[in-house]
């Protein structure tokens, strides 16, 4: 049921090799509800004036956008992402990591993580007898990647290979250290940057963002 770890095995590189980028085979009607419910949750914050869940939104989904474009370099470069999404498994595959839904519930993370911290987010858990303790955004982004990482586990595991493993020295451990962690840390501490560190930080990631893909989906790379 769960998957710890990739296998290297044949099946796992045919699987990688026979995905479709941009596709729309498999296209359907979710994609547009689903786009519905994120602009619905966007502008319902907006409205309300919550700017700092739209910046914790914003912030993670840069991050992870910035993820889905190196790991789709590294499958350009080496032959092999370090994931990727099955064509069975979603209605449109946007880079070969990343499909429609996924980054969907990506662009809404941010949000859910930022709102799960203590309303008073200066709160340090173990601060006692001098002890400086440590930071409930630390400690909610620690949560929170490592729930995101035992279900990209489950993914891994599901008869339709939701998520593709293909490196053996790739899975749950390096998923939860080197990519949930960096995401739940953007969403959990950017909104509370002074205004002018918050801003140059979305500016250049969204910048960086736009820039790459301008340039390297044309040129066949991603």
């Amino acid at each position: 049921m769960f998957k710890f770890w990739g296998d290297g095995s044949d099946e796992a590189m045919n699987l990688v090799k026979q995905i479709i980028v941009r596709s729309t085979e498999n296209f359907n009607w979710t994609f547009i509800f689903i786009l519905a419910v994120v602009f619905y949750v966007y502008w319902s914050e907006f409205q309300k004036k919550e700017f700092k869940h739209i910046y914790a939104g914003f912030a993670l989904y840069g991050v992870h956008w910035l993820y889905e474009i190196a790991n789709a370099v590294i499958a350009h470069v080496t032959g092999y992402p370090l994931w990727a999404v099955s064509n069975e498994s979603t209605t449109f595959i946007l880079l070969i990591g990343v499909c429609w839904e996924l980054s969907m519930m990506f662009a809404l993370a941010g949000i859910i993580s930022f709102k799960m911290l203590p309303a008073d987010r200066s709160k340090r858990y173990f601060a006692k007898n001098g002890r400086k303790g440590i930071s409930c955004k630390l400690v909610g982004a620690i949560e929170m990647a490592l729930l995101f990482a035992l279900v990209e586990s489950f993914l891994a595991g599901t008869s339709n290979h939701s998520f593709i493993w293909v490196y053996k020295w790739w899975g749950v451990l390096p998923v939860f250290i080197t990519t949930y962690i960096p995401f739940f840390l953007a969403s959990n501490y950017v909104p509370d940057m002074e205004p002018k560190k918050r801003n140059a930080f979305l500016i250049g990631e969204w910048s960086l963002v736009a820039v790459l893909l301008i340039v390297l989906i044309p040129l066949g790379v991603i």
